[in-house]
């Protein structure tokens, strides 16, 4: 996902890992003030959460999309920027789309879509359906509701703000809304997992520590960039990933108020690469990672063995690879989003060298 700048971390992390978040609100009829495009990601029955960085919020909104796509098919629309800056009266250089997130209940697109530049730009909602129209989804009097993250980054402006990696990802898993990126603390990196319905009471902190191989050491600052639930010997864990590129599992059942977590480490992918986005997926009764990066293209990714993976604690250098086997999926280039379609699809954007980006359904590999 998501964000576009690139922070090589210089020192290593403990993740906080918050059980609420603070200041929630109940579901209310309005208008969400959301005030920046983040990530997003799907609950049950089209309930659509939308992550606010420069708001530093989180809202739940019941979008009503709950019936499936009587078009059916493929999930495809080429120009998929210039179309979406078309409806909104300017031009493709000047919208960015930072996610995708399929509906499970309708099997439509959703598109966080920023309309303009820098910490201003306008959020916008749009969805795609299987006959290729898109459409901007009027957020005015819905079903909502909202809870502020505690100690967000400092909203000061400028190119290094932290604010825009208040949140780098989220996801619903079991009633929970898992969501990542950075804090005003001194271990900055942290998860949180907010409880839906959104309760309103603030929890205190697990803290997580990880070992970074290719750069030899802790890390402190960098946040988790994409993450999948996954469940290991029946138990729930996060497959998380970093920048440059560690490969982290987190066992939900450890994440305890007041706790200390050591993560495990079990893949280094290569250095000088930021993890856009990440999905889980099963094949030929195996389970993979389908993982699109920055700079090392599409990974799928080997979940063999990773309940007993090794850990890997001491330097993996010069970008080599350790832990976890992966192969680069050589025709998919230029990936920069994806989300499961159904059990056997996935919906990617592809933006090619020219700057277009295409929405396409693609098999999985």
């Amino acid at each position: 996902m998501r964000i576009t700048r690139i922070t090589l971390p210089l020192a290593a992390v403990a993740v906080a890992f918050l059980f609420t978040a603070a200041h929630a609100e109940g579901p209310a009829k309005g208008t969400p003030d959301w005030k920046s495009a983040g990530p997003i990601a799907f609950g049950p029955r089209g309930l659509l959460f939308l992550g606010d960085t420069q708001g530093a919020a989180l809202f739940a909104v019941e979008t009503g999309d709950v019936k499936p796509d009587s078009a059916g098919g493929e999930l495809k629309v080429e120009a998929i920027n210039e179309k979406i800056a078309a409806v909104l009266g300017t031009t493709a250089d000047q919208i960015m789309i930072n996610d995708l997130a399929v509906n499970p209940a309708s099997g439509k697109a959703y598109l966080s879509v920023a309309r303009g530049k820098g910490p201003t730009a306008a959020p916008v909602l749009v969805r795609v359906d299987h006959a290729g129209k898109v459409e901007v989804v009027s957020l005015d009097d819905v079903a909502f509701a909202k809870t502020a993250l505690p100690n967000p980054p400092s909203a000061a402006q400028g190119p290094r703000s932290a604010r825009v990696e208040a949140i780098t990802d989220l996801a619903y898993i079991d009633g929970r809304v898992f969501v990542a990126g950075l804090s005003n603390e001194e271990f900055s990196s942290r998860l949180l997992a907010i409880p839906y319905p959104f309760t309103g009471s603030a929890g205190d902190d697990a803290s997580i520590e990880i070992y970074h191989g290719a750069h030899g050491r802790l890390e402190t600052k960098s946040p988790v960039r994409t993450f999948v639930g996954f469940e290991i010997a029946g138990e729930p864990y996060l497959l998380a990933a970093y920048t440059c590129t560690p490969l982290v599992k987190l066992p939900v059942a450890a994440l305890k108020p007041g706790a200390h977590v050591k993560g495990e480490t079990i893949a280094e992918l290569g250095n000088r690469n930021k993890p856009l986005d990440m999905i889980v997926y099963q094949k030929d009764g195996k389970s993979f990672l389908l993982l699109a990066n920055s700079s090392r293209g599409v990974m799928k990714i080997s979940t063999d063995g990773v309940d007993h993976a090794k850990s890997i604690n001491a330097p993996v250098r010069d970008g080599k690879h350790e832990g976890q086997p992966y192969e680069t999926i050589a025709s998919l280039q230029g990936v920069t989003q994806l989300d499961k379609l159904d059990k056997d699809h996935a919906v990617i954007l592809l933006q090619n060298a020219q700057g277009q980006v295409n929405l396409e359904t693609i098999a999985l590999p």
